[in-house]
Formats: C-alpha cells, structure tokens, sequence
C-alpha cells in the first residue's frame, strides 16, 4: 500500500461513491491478508508491536519459539507474554537492538531477535510501533560447539602426544640405569644386598606404573575407532560394579539396579564402554554424602535404542559448571582433570549415541546414555522429480 493512502481516502472520504467505498475495504481486507499470509509463510517469528509494547500481531513460528497462544498474546504486552523481555529496556525510541536470548520453555533453544521501530518517513515524532523479527540459532549454536570440541580434542591428543614424549624419554632412561644399578647391586654381600634389592623392586615398579598411566591416558584421549562386536550391557555394568565395589563398600553406598527383564547385546567396544561406565559411575560416588549414598542404574530398550542412566542423590552440579561441563580441565573435584566426561561423550558418539546430563545443586544427578540399537548407515535419498 503507497505511503499516505489512508490519509488522502480519509480527506475525500465525503466525495466517494458508496460502491467505490466498497471496493477500497475489498482490496484493504485483501492486502492485509496477503501480508498474513507472507508472515507466516516464514520461518523466521514476527511480532508486530504498538509504540507500548501492545502485540497487534504475532505470527506461527513466533508462537513456537516462545510457547505463546496467538489468541491470548494479541493486545497485551510483550513482556507479560515473555517473561524476561523488559519492555522499558527494549522499547527506547528511535533505537534498533539485536540481542541473542535462550528459552527453556517449551523447547530449549538459542533465539536471536532484532527489534527495529517502524519510521513513518519523519511525519511522526514517535514511531508507529516496533516490528520485531526472531531466528532460532540452535542448530548453529550446536555445530560452533561441536567444531569447537573438535578443535579442543584434537589440542588435547597433541598435548597428549608432547607429554607421552617428554616423559616417556625418561622414564625408559630411569628403568635401563635401574637395571644396571641392579646387576652392580648382585655382586655385593647378601647382608646389605637384601634392602637396596627391595628399594630398587619398588622404584622399577613405579616406573612401571607411571608407564602404565601413561598409555592408558594416550588411549583415552587418541580418537579410536571402536572394534564393536555383541555384547551384554548387563554384563559390562556387574563387572564395572565388582571393580569399584571396595570403594563402593569402604563410603557405605547403596546399589539400586533396575535392569530390563530382556535386553538384546548391544553392538559396542566392550572395553570403551566398560571405561563409560567406570567414569560415569565413579563421577556419580564421588559426590555422594557419607553414610547416605544412594546409587541407581537402570537400562531401558525400545525398538530404536538403549537407554542406560546413573542417578545419584549428591551435591549435584550448579548452573555455572553445567554450562561447561565437557570443556577440559573443568571439574566439580578439586583434585579432577575435567577429561573424563569428555573422554566418555567422545565414545559415546563415536559409537552413534548421545549423552544426557540434568542436574540440580543439592538434589543429585541423573546422566542417560542414549545408544542406538543398530549401526547407522548410508541412505539413499529419492530422486528429485524434474518438470519437462
């Protein structure tokens, strides 16, 4: 509609013919719904607001984003239907604002909104109203973390390959001078031989044990590819359990499994998964109270997946560790690597499953392992048809 048409039909309004009347609110009712139907055609949400913060008009996806009833949004304010929107910080005149926001209800997403005023080319001191136009950036938001992990992850394996190096030099060094610090020690009398022999047995074993730690933490953190065959999740759970249960023992900790009467072998790397399990479940012990410990595992199975979760009754986790909890070297321990958790999510995806963690300060934590039932292959897309 050409700026100042409704101004020039209210000034002749008085020389208009009845039928012509007719035929302007015929194209006004149509053009406003062709513009509708445009706005919500897109997939971008647009609300349409007076000078107040009123909406006059809010579209589908809109509505989708925030959860909103289209019915009971129009005519009241902004910031009563989403809560957290001020409207005396947004609504400044003759101010445009771009600002990314998160919402949890009724889906968890990453929304970026852009809130211009609509100008009436300078006849108006104040604007007509605000048009505010709204983008979901989860799927965005998801692969900049997940190449941000990639990046983190590959830091980490060459860090891990310096220190492997570094310290593996050494250690080799140390073992062959023990070694012959243990021939020399051969040719001296049995009476003083006896505790130099032992002092030495235990410095070799250390040796040992540092070179042990040390392929096992190159193994953890170098990207495998997992040797998946069938195997009982059941199994792996009652055998992680029997190598924790004197730590579980010693802090009193009950032991709660709530096991699916019937679950078929998972196609898995048995040994990357019974090191999932050993982190997630010593990760859960580890916050628990003394004496009123409370561990409970349960696996489930659909026609699509395994769903394997550890609950505990612990400290839980607050929001501020949440929002970092795989990034490396953040831990609720003080004396944690913060590796183990982004160790045990690499595994999981590198096996096509998923790791959900929700957790509450003082009310506990719950982790689900959502494992797919059958290996992920290619699929061929149909064929697109084409107009001749």
């Amino acid at each position: 509609m050409k700026s100042g048409f409704l101004e020039k039909l209210v000034a002749r309004l008085d020389r208009v013919e009845p039928g012509e009347v007719q035929q302007i609110l015929t194209r006004l009712i149509r053009e406003k719904g062709f513009l509708e139907k445009v706005f919500e055609a897109l997939h971008e949400g647009v609300i349409i607001l007076d000078s107040q913060g009123i909406i006059g008009f809010v579209n589908q996806a809109a509505c989708q984003f925030f959860g909103l009833d289209p019915e009971r949004a129009l005519g009241n304010q902004l910031s009563s239907q989403v809560r957290g929107l001020d409207w005396e910080y947004l609504g400044k005149p003759g101010c445009s604002i771009s600002r990314d926001l998160e919402v949890f209800y009724p889906e968890n997403r990453y929304l970026n909104f852009y809130l211009a005023p609509i100008d009436d080319h300078g006849h108006a001191v104040e604007s007509l109203g605000y048009v505010m136009l709204v983008r979901d950036l989860t799927s965005t938001r998801a692969e900049a973390e997940e190449t941000l992990e990639s990046e983190r992850l590959n830091a980490l394996t060459l860090l891990a390959a310096g220190i492997a190096h570094e310290i593996g030099n050494p250690l080799n060094s140390l073992d062959i001078h023990l070694q012959l610090l243990g021939r020399k020690f051969r040719k001296l009398p049995a009476g003083s031989r006896a505790p130099l022999v032992d002092n030495l047995a235990t410095a070799r074993a250390e040796i040992r044990r540092l070179d042990t730690i040390l392929k096992q933490f190159l193994h953890a953190v170098r990207p495998t590819t997992p040797r998946r065959e069938r195997h009982d999740l059941h199994a792996l759970l009652h055998k992680t359990l029997r190598l924790l249960e004197p730590e579980l023992s010693s802090r009193h900790i009950a032991v709660e499994l709530d096991l699916a009467e019937s679950l078929p072998p998972a196609l898995l790397d048995p040994g990357q998964f019974q090191q999932v399990f050993y982190n997630l479940i010593r990760n859960a012990y580890q916050a628990l109270p003394p004496e009123a410990g409370r561990l409970t595992l349960r696996t489930r199975c659909n026609d699509y997946e395994y769903r394997i979760s550890i609950e505990d009754n612990g400290s839980g986790i607050s929001p501020e560790i949440m929002g970092a909890i795989f990034e490396p070297y953040r831990s609720t321990k003080s004396s944690g690597s913060g590796l183990g958790l982004l160790i045990v999510r690499r595994i999981i995806r590198e096996h096509g499953g998923e790791i959900e963690i929700a957790s509450e300060a003082h009310h506990g934590t719950r982790v689900i392992i959502h494992l797919p039932r059958t290996e992920r292959t290619v699929r061929l897309l149909a064929t697109p048809a084409i107009d001749l």
